[in-house]
This record gives structure tokens, sequence and C-alpha cells, in this order.
């Protein structure tokens, strides 16, 4: 009997929490999940206010403009803007094949037919040197120089042609060889403008001075400490090209739906994919920071800062910190192999 009553109750408190209980639960979970949604797009629009987009119509005529790595992403997008504007536009990529096809796109959306495509693998010494000797034969001007191209790969380590570990070569001491590669024709072309795309995620990286090949660490965190470098490397040049009419600026474009983020793997690439396509930047909404700093003329003799969303934006102490800019500017002249025939900034 006692049995008999005990099932007897058990049974009427499955039915009371099947009838009850569960729907409750259910309930209480659907409503934490529309409470979750709701969150998350309260995120998503003030992500989109609070895109910064430059709209005026600023024109580029007779201006010429280099943007590495500019087949694809937000490098593409400024590629059409600056092209749209008049610019002579110089796509300087490592993959010609792809770089032609979106040429060829860019002239037939924009009717500019002054856009063209040079080689440059900006981990590669060599190539940055005769992309540059190039440059310097063929071109009279020079008006803007865009630093956009970046590389990450979050788990190999790789090394460049150079032995330099890969993202760094390709983020920082490619950049850094390249402007000084062309610094005669950008003073000469003066007021002349050095944009670099930086990231935030630069707050996550430490540029270590006693360290700068780490051929033995992931990629991954490099980006982030080639981010830093980018921001000391700006800050470092514009002190050293005050008064001759060139200016540098670099800035945070967002995070961006571009390929950059392929090499994360599965099946953590299938949770990233559907946060990138939810809330990070589309490319043109990524473009504009480096569009405005490219053509914006109240900037004509604004340098040395650091922008994020079309505004000036502050930086960490680290990142703002002269000495260490100065120290990874030596380091970064005998990383690069500058000789005596090379200009100096």
């Amino acid at each position: 009997m006692v049995n008999s009553g005990a099932m007897v109750i058990a049974e009427y408190w499955k039915a009371d929490y099947l009838f009850w209980v569960f729907p409750a639960m259910i309930a209480a979970g659907l409503l934490s999940g529309i409470g979750l949604l709701l969150i998350l797009l309260g995120i998503k629009f003030y992500a989109r206010y609070t895109c910064g987009m430059y709209k005026r119509k600023t024109k580029m005529d007779g201006k010429t403009v280099i943007i590495t790595g500019s087949n694809s992403g937000i490098g593409k997008e400024t590629a059409k803007d600056l092209a749209m504007r008049g610019a002579r536009v110089i796509m300087a990529c490592r993959n010609v094949e792809v770089a032609e096809k979106v040429k060829d796109e860019i002239m037939d959306i924009t009717k500019n037919k002054n856009v063209i495509v040079k080689k440059l693998d900006l981990s590669s010494f060599a190539s940055i040197r005769a992309f540059a000797d190039d440059i310097n034969k063929t071109e009279p001007r020079l008006d803007v120089l865009i630093h956009n191209a970046g590389y990450a790969d979050l788990l190999k380590k790789r090394k460049s042609a150079d032995d330099i570990e890969l993202t760094l070569a390709t983020n920082h001491y490619g950049p850094f060889l390249l402007t000084h590669l062309l610094i005669k024709l950008l003073k000469k072309s003066s007021p002349s403008r050095i944009v670099v795309v930086a990231s935030s995620l630069y707050r996550l990286g430490y540029f270590n001075i006693n360290n700068p090949n780490p051929v033995n660490d992931f990629s991954g965190y490099q980006y982030y400490v080639s981010k830093e470098a980018n921001i000391l490397f700006t800050k470092e040049l514009s002190r050293r090209l005050e008064g001759t009419g060139v200016t540098v600026n670099c800035l945070h474009p967002g995070l961006i739906d571009t390929g950059i983020w392929n090499s994360i793997p599965r099946p953590l690439s299938w949770f990233w994919n559907l946060v990138i396509k939810g809330f990070f930047k589309t490319p043109t909404e990524g473009c504009q920071t480096t569009v405005m700093l490219a053509v914006d003329e109240d900037l004509l003799k604004t340098t040395g800062k650091y922008f994020s969303d079309c505004q000036e934006s502050s930086v960490s102490s680290t990142a703002s910190d002269m000495k260490r800019a100065k120290k990874l500017w030596e380091i970064s002249e005998k990383m690069v192999k500058l000789d005596e025939n090379d200009p100096r900034i």
C-alpha cells in the first residue's frame, strides 16, 4: 500500500510538473530568449547608429593614390570610392589575377578608366623594392599612400621570404620599408598624405622590443602586436615628417566582414560567421574613415592622430609612448635592411 501510494503521489507530481511547471519553464526560457534577442538587436542597432559615414563629395581629380591590398574587403571599397571621386588609383596587390578582375569591376561602376594594378607582396622586401622602383620611375606624383593590406592566421606559424614572422612582415615591416622608398615622391607631391589602417585590437597585443621577430609565436597574437606597431609607426613617422607637407594618420576601421577571418577553424568558424554577419560592419562601412583621412580638406594639416568612425579617438599610453615608438623605428630600420642608398626619414 505504501508503494502504491508513493506511485500515486509520484504520478500526480509528474502530471503537475508536465502541466504546470514544465510549461512555466518553457515560458521563462522563451522570455529569456526574447530578452537576449532584444539585447543583441540593441547592440546591432547601436553599432549601426554609431557607425561613422563620410558623406562629403570631395573630388580627387588629378591626384594619385596607392592602396595596398585593394582587391577585396575595405581596400576594394576604398579603391572604388576614390575612383568615383576621380582619383588615379593604383591597386597594389599580391594576387594580380584577382586584382585585374576587381579593377575591371571598379572601372565599370565608376566610369573611371584611370585605375591600374601593380604587383606588390608586402611580406617580401624584394617585391616591395621592385614595386617602389617602378612607381618612382613611372609616376610623376603620389598624393596619398594607403597602407591597407593586412594578414592574419590564427593558428599557423609562418615566415616570410626574408625569414621574418609573416604577420609582422606583412602588416608592419613591409609598410615601413615601402614608406621609406616612396617618401621622396610623397614629399615632391606635398601636401600629401599617408593613411595607416590599424585596429583597436592593438589593445590585445604588445610589441616586444626584445623579440622583434617572434617566428616561434602563433600569428594570431602577432596580428594584435602588428596593429600596435602600426600606431607607434604613425606617431614616430608624423614626428619625423613635421614641416615636410606630408601628413600621416592611422585608424580603426571597425570589425569588418572580410576574408581576413577565413582562417578560423571549424566548428568555431560557423559560430563566428553568425557573429560576423550579425554584428560586423560591411566593407563599405569599414572604408569610411580611410576615405575621410585620404580626402577630407579639413584634415590637410592633421597628423599623428588616431581615428575611429570618422572621429578622432584616443590610444593607450603604451601605444602613444614616443620612447617605444623611437625604439621600434630603430629596430625596423635594421629588420628591413635599409642601406646607405635608401631614402631616410
